[in-house]
């Protein structure tokens, strides 16, 4: 049977309706309030953004979810885990700051903000799961504690997993730092002496000195690498890549298994909405945000991960590129836009992989309201 994803554009066709209310019809129409049991905690799983960025959910959509929950009888709280990287963002401390400067303190979405793998990013579950790279995750502990979930993912690309959405946020988004470490392990960027301007930002940059400056060239001390790949991002010529024939696949298979993780235990009580506005080149954890490369689409709902970013991906690619965008090539209805960014990035194959061990479905009919 297929998996419903459902659908509200963002036109405005009535005196009394708005983004905020088409939220609120959204989390009805997909059933979520059957996913909530009263006095659940139930985790409301965003990504905050990192500083200089702009395009995390906006608080004031997250609180139409936050007052749907409550009504429900949960007890919802705002949650993320911290980064491997150097940021605003790599201890609870920090990102804690950042959340709140970004709006989504408790005077605004009325919902407390916990971050779900402590202070340093070492307090996780380990969960048992059947796959072929793990036998068990690294969970966040808040995550793996709550009784019951809504992920709220903005849609956008990324280099290496080509797009995130839905999967990517239960991935890394849910995982501890050293379960974010076993996702990018094997993960080694490499310099193009060629294009190399010896500017040393990304020495600079690294907080595990991987990286080292000789003879005007950085070099990468691969002993020492976490494959975070802060330094690709920080590079002001693009001297900088993953092997994307060698390592994407192995990484969105490891990701996956990690999204398989962060539901083992409740699958029948997690919701998914993914935005697909502001679709930015790069993910929310880079400081800042790129023209987006397509116009503004909508809001999607769906208690399958794989099939609601198989549908984020089918309307990404239905519209016509813009032409200032990072994009450099598919910018026609039907052409895959992430790969008009990232040429070698592998996005299908996270829902290939995902349908493949059990953590949805791609076939999905997309129901509009």
């Amino acid at each position: 049977m297929k998996s419903k994803v459902f659908f509200t554009d963002l036109k405005v066709r009535k005196d009394f309706e708005n983004t905020l209310s088409k939220i609120r019809r959204l989390f009805d129409a997909a059933g979520f309030e059957s996913l909530i049991d009263k006095n659940e905690l139930t985790a409301i799983k965003l990504h905050f953004g990192e500083r200089g960025n702009e395009g995390f959910i906006s608080p004031v959509h997250v609180r139409q979810v936050v007052d749907k929950a409550r009504n429900c009888g949960a007890n919802p709280f705002l949650t993320d885990t911290n980064t491997l990287y150097s940021g605003s963002r790599r201890n609870a401390v920090d990102h804690l700051t950042t959340a709140i400067e970004h709006g989504f303190g408790y005077e605004v979405t009325r919902a407390p903000l916990v971050i779900a793998d402590g202070l340093d990013g070492n307090n996780f579950h380990e969960v048992a799961i059947a796959g072929n790279h793990f036998d068990k995750v690294k969970i966040a502990s808040s995550i793996a504690d709550s009784h019951s979930m809504i992920v709220m993912s903005h849609f956008k690309g990324h280099e290496l997993a080509g797009f995130g959405g839905a999967i990517k946020n239960l991935a890394m988004g849910c995982a501890a730092v050293p379960g974010k470490m076993e996702q990018h392990a094997g993960l080694h960027p490499e310099v193009d002496p060629d294009s190399c301007i010896g500017c040393g930002r990304c020495v600079e940059t690294c907080i595990y000195e991987a990286l080292e400056i000789s003879e005007s060239i950085a070099s990468v001390r691969h002993e020492k690498c976490i494959g975070c790949g802060e330094c690709m991002l920080v590079c002001p010529v693009k001297a900088i890549d993953f092997n994307q024939e060698r390592d994407a696949e192995k990484f969105i298979e490891m990701m996956t298994e990690y999204a398989l993780g962060a539901v083992t235990g409740k699958q029948k009580k997690v919701g998914y909405m993914n935005f697909l506005v502001n679709i930015t080149p790069e993910c929310d954890c880079a400081p800042w945000s790129d023209i987006p490369l397509v116009p503004d689409i909508g809001i999607l709902a769906s208690i399958d991960p794989v099939a609601i970013d198989a549908a984020s991906l089918y309307l990404v690619n239905q519209q016509h590129g813009i032409v200032h965008s990072k994009l450099h090539s598919n910018f026609e209805i039907g052409e895959d836009k992430f790969k008009g960014v990232w040429e070698n990035s592998a996005g299908n194959h996270q829902l290939d992989y995902g349908e493949k061990i059990g953590l949805g479905s791609r076939d999905y009919e997309l129901i509009k309201i």
